[in-house]
C-alpha cells in the first residue's frame, strides 16, 4: 500500500511540473493533503476496493437464516443442514478442514440458488466477489483428453486463490457431467492438513452441485407420500447414506469411486426434494415481486397448473421445479 502512495505522489509531482506555477502549487498542496489523509486513515481504501478483510467478508447468520426461510421453498431438510453447516464453520475461528458441501437433487429444486444465498451472506459482493469462484463442467472441463491438464490447472487455480485469500469459496456446478477422477485432484486441499506447501486451506468453502442421486431423493419423497406421511417428516437420515452411496457408484456423477467420498472429505450430502404445486406457486409469486410486479395470483396459479407433474395421474411433484419460472411467467403476466 505504501508503494501505491509513493507512485501516486510521483505521478502528481510529474503532472504538477507540466502546469503553470499557481496550478503547480495547488496540485502539490492537494497531493500533500491526500498523502497526509491516507497516512492518518490507512484503512480507508479498504472500503472502496474489495479485499480479503472483514469489511468485505463477514458472515451474516441472521441474513442467511431469513433468506432460506423466505426465499427457498419446499426444502426444509436442505435449509436446516446448510444453515447449521455454514454457521458452525464460519463461527469456528480454527476449523480443522475446509467446509465441503455436496448439494444433490433434480434441476430446478434450488441448488444453485442456495450457493448464491451462502455467497450473499458471506461476501459483500455475493457471487460477483473476486473471492467466489464458479466452475462448470461443460464450460471449464469439456474435453476428456485434456484431463491431466485440467487437474493441474484446477490445483493451480485453487492454490493461487486461497493464497490470495484464505476465505475463498469454490462452487463446482454440473458435477454429474464432470469427468471421473478430475475432482480427486483437489483432495489434498480438502483434507485435515494444517498447511500444505505453505498454504492453509482450512478457511475455504467448497460446494458441489449435482443432479446425481436425484432419483433416490425422489423415491424417498414418493414413498413418504404413498404412505400418507407429511413431507416435513423427511429427515436427513432418511437420505444421506443412500445418497452418498448412489453418487459414489454412479459413473455419471463426477464422484464415481472418488477418494473424496471414500476418505470422508465431504462434510454433508445435502438433498433437495422434488417440488410440489404449492412450491411452484410460491416461486412464481416471488419471481413477480422480484420483477417489480404486484403478485397476480390468477396468473401464477395458471402458470403452475400448466407445468408438468408426476406421477402423471396424481400430479404431485413438479418435473421442472422452479427452473423455468422466470421465462414462463412472462407469458402469463
Amino acid at each position: 500500500m505504501r508503494t501505491r502512495w509513493i507512485i501516486g505522489w510521483s505521478l502528481m509531482i510529474m503532472m504538477a511540473e507540466a502546469l503553470e506555477p499557481i496550478s503547480t502549487s495547488l496540485a502539490v498542496g492537494i497531493a500533500a493533503a491526500l498523502t497526509g489523509f491516507l497516512a492518518r486513515y490507512p484503512n480507508v481504501l479498504y472500503y472502496f476496493q474489495e479485499c480479503c478483510r472483514p469489511e468485505w467478508i463477514s458472515y451474516n447468520k441472521t441474513g442467511l437464516e431469513a433468506d432460506l426461510e423466505s426465499k427457498l421453498f419446499g426444502q426444509h431438510v436442505a435449509s436446516r443442514v446448510v444453515l447449521k453447516a455454514v454457521s458452525g464453520f464460519m463461527n469456528n475461528e480454527n476449523p480443522k478442514k475446509p467446509l465441503v458441501l455436496s448439494l444433490h437433487g433434480w434441476t430446478g429444486t434450488g441448488k444453485n440458488f442456495v450457493s448464491q444465498l451462502i455467497a450473499n451472506n458471506i461476501y459483500q459482493r455475493g457471487m460477483s466477489s473476486g473471492f467466489v469462484h464458479l466452475f462448470t463442467a461443460t464450460a471449464h472441463f469439456q474435453h476428456e483428453a485434456e484431463l491431466e491438464v485440467y487437474k493441474s490447472q484446477l490445483q493451480q487455480w485453487i492454490k493461487g486463490n486461497v493464497s490470495a485469500c484464505p476465505r475463498s469459496m469454490f462452487v463446482f456446478d454440473e458435477m454429474d457431467k464432470m469427468h471421473p477422477g478430475l475432482i480427486d485432484s483437489i483432495k489434498p486441499y480438502l483434507d485435515f492438513y494444517e498447511v500444505l506447501d505453505g498454504v492453509s486451506y482450512r478457511q475455504a468453502i467448497f460446494i458441489f452441485l449435482s443432479n446425481a442421486g436425484g432419483e433416490n431423493i425422489v423415491q424417498v419423497a414418493l414413498d413418504f407420500w404413498k404412505a400418507g406421511k407429511e413431507r416435513e417428516e423427511i429427515e436427513l437420515k432418511h437420505l444421506e447414506e443412500a445418497l452418498s452411496l448412489s453418487v459414489f457408484n454412479n459413473k455419471n456423477s463426477g464422484f464415481w469411486h472418488s477418494s473424496l467420498i471414500e476418505k470422508n472429505m465431504v462434510d454433508y450430502f445435502v438433498p433437495f426434494l422434488p417440488l410440489e404445486y404449492k412450491h411452484v406457486v410460491q416461486c412464481g409469486r416471488a419471481e413477480m415481486i422480484s420483477k417489480g410486479h404486484k403478485p397476480n395470483e390468477e396468473a401464477v396459479e395458471q402458470m403452475a397448473h400448466d407445468m408438468s407433474y408426476f406421477p402423471r395421474e396424481e400430479r404431485v411433484f413438479s418435473v421442472q421445479g422452479c427452473k423455468v419460472i422466470s421465462s414462463r411467467l412472462n407469458f402469463y403476466i
